[in-house]
């Protein structure tokens, strides 16, 4: 693995793991009875977005290290993954 494709796979966890923990603990205005004039009452009034990010920054560092262990050690292999040069069975 070079150095392009691990920073690439780290950016793909990173953006997957900051995805799911977006909704996680999120504080609506209805929630907090303060609507604004003009919003929803399910915008975000206390997102913590800042602390969210450092936290997965930490959590998609120790699944990249897991996931890129993996794939250098030679436990799973492209040839692994090759699903198309398989022969069609008969219905």
């Amino acid at each position: 693995m070079g150095i392009t494709s691990a920073l690439v796979l780290y950016a793909v966890i990173w953006w997957m793991c900051f995805l799911i923990a977006l909704p996680i603990k999120v504080q609506t205005q209805g929630d907090l009875g303060k609507i604004e004039p003009g919003t929803h009452a399910g915008a975000p009034e206390h997102h913590h977005t800042k602390r969210k990010a450092w936290i997965v920054t930490g959590v998609a560092f120790v699944l990249w290290v897991i996931i890129a262990g993996i794939i250098l050690s030679g436990w799973i292999s492209l040839s692994d993954m090759s699903w198309f040069d398989r022969a069609l069975e008969p219905l």
